[in-house]
């Protein structure tokens, strides 16, 4: 693979990483009930404020992901923040134990997708070192 390719291919991820973030922070403001329901009762103060604060983190990161001369660190971040969010998708899957079937494979099913999510930024990270 040429050096052009693999630039080319580092970009369209590190862009995917950042769209991803964008969505998702931007969903925080938007619909906030959703977020205000999974975010761990050990927290202090409303649930609203941690929904908008991880809200604006995400579309923090997104903009230095999104940014070649800050991809590198925003990637770093990115990873921290995916890490970060674990507890909320464990108080999901907690909250919602007894829920049927269909729900309780989507809470469940959040808690090991944040080990890729993590991967992909460190990957956004480690390309954006070269």
């Amino acid at each position: 693979m040429s050096k052009q390719t693999d630039s080319t291919d580092s970009a369209r991820t590190a862009a995917a990483l950042a769209g991803l973030l964008l969505v998702s922070g931007t969903a925080h403001f938007a619909t906030p009930r959703p977020f205000d329901a999974i975010v761990p009762h050990a927290l202090p103060g409303p649930a609203r404020w941690w929904t908008y604060a991880s809200g604006a983190a995400e579309l923090a990161v997104a903009a230095a992901v999104a940014v070649p001369a800050t991809r590198r660190v925003g990637a770093a971040c990115a990873a921290g923040l995916f890490a970060a969010v674990l507890p909320a998708n464990v108080q999901m899957a907690v909250d919602w134990r007894e829920r049927p079937l269909p729900l309780r494979a989507i809470a469940y099913g959040r808690l090991p997708l944040q080990v890729p999510l993590v991967l992909w930024a460190r990957k956004v990270q480690k390309a954006a070192s070269r």
